[in-house]
């Protein structure tokens, strides 16, 4: 699937060395939550001093730091858009909000560039949830996608075993 790419971005991106950072940002959503849970992957600036939280704003959204590593899905075909998030375990807060949702949540993925936070560059359809492990270090996401767009099309095969009008 094509996506435009602002020229700053392509040009960072295929530069040996540039001062541009893309900042990747994930936003955690749920019918059961009063609000969306907003990461960022970059400390941009500084929050709060106590306690001492970083984060980025873009678009007039807050999105907290916490560490994590992301495993994007593969573009290939025939493969499933699995995606599979590591948060690092840093503030113990999002543990009971785990525990407490039966359903999946969704997950969005925007990229951002640092000099211009309020607009998206790179923007990943809605993942959803599938699995949730975590231990004292880390809490692991698989995400995987809407099974739809995994769907054939046609669904069916016109032959005449499904279609004997068109073979009469």
């Amino acid at each position: 699937m094509p996506r435009t790419l602002s020229l700053s971005f392509r040009a960072a991106m295929n530069a040996q060395e540039t001062g541009e950072i893309p900042i990747v940002l994930l936003t955690i959503t749920h019918e059961d939550a009063a609000e969306p849970i907003r990461i960022s992957g970059d400390p941009t600036e500084r929050l709060t001093t106590d306690p001492l939280v970083y984060g980025t704003t873009s678009r007039g959204e807050t999105f907290t730091f916490i560490p994590f590593a992301l495993s994007l899905p593969e573009d290939a075909e025939g493969t499933g858009p699995n995606a599979r998030l590591v948060l690092d375990n840093v503030s113990r807060e999002l543990i009971p909000l785990i525990r407490s949702i039966a359903t999946p949540a969704q997950v969005l993925l925007e990229t951002v560039m640092a000099s211009d936070l309020d607009y998206v560059e790179v923007q990943f359809p809605s993942f959803d949830i599938t699995k949730v492990s975590y231990d004292a270090a880390s809490i692991t996401l698989e995400l995987t996608m809407d099974p739809l767009v995994t769907e054939p099309f046609p669904a069916d095969s016109f032959d005449p075993a499904n279609f004997p009008g068109l073979f009469g």
